[in-house]
């Protein structure tokens, strides 16, 4: 079986967290990778923590289970990546300290670039004031002091950061280093 691994994928809302991830799996499917599960704090927020709020213990929580999830998974061979916000460093090291093969991606984005970006209107609400307690905006963010990698989706495209993410994945033999299959694309 296959070492597994977590990518944590930790940003501000909008930075692409998940847009990496998505892109990520496809192209460790083309490797020939059958064992990949992509956890996303929306997805996870509609079924896993549907009864978790905002608050920093809200947030923690949510945090913990999905560690706990993303712990067993790793531990099992499968290729796992997290893309959540997870605001604060204290539950990222914790997450870090569980998982087996754990590698931080902190998707750096100016926040004035996400400002202009705002898919989903949330920045605009939060600097109206309709949205209290909005990471980046009125809410904390701790950025990763030592993520293992680093990418900048203000000025690099989708494709040169997750290159950089294989290339990683690549140097510490966690995925095979050619494309064995084009399927599930």
């Amino acid at each position: 079986m296959a070492e597994g691994f977590v990518l944590w994928f930790t940003g501000l809302s909008g930075a692409g967290k998940t847009t990496l991830a998505k892109e990520l799996e496809k192209e460790l499917r083309r490797r020939g990778m059958r064992f990949v599960q992509r956890l996303d704090g929306d997805v996870v927020r509609q079924d896993l923590t549907r009864d978790l709020g905002f608050s920093k213990e809200d947030r923690d929580e949510n945090i913990r289970r999905v560690t706990f999830v993303a712990e067993l998974l790793s531990k099992n061979g499968v290729a796992t990546t997290c893309s959540f916000i997870s605001p604060y460093r204290k539950a990222r090291e914790e997450a870090r300290r569980r998982c087996h093969n754990f590698i931080e991606v902190y998707v750096e984005c100016p926040l004035d670039t996400l400002i202009a970006r705002d898919p989903k209107g949330l920045y605009k609400k939060a600097l109206a004031g309709e949205i209290t307690g909005f990471t980046g905006i009125d809410d904390p963010y701790e950025p990763p002091e030592d993520a293992e990698i680093v990418v900048h989706t203000g000025e690099e495209s989708v494709e040169e950061s997750v290159g950089k993410i294989l290339a990683h994945l690549e140097a510490e033999g966690l995925i095979p280093s050619k494309v064995l299959t084009k399927e599930a694309e």
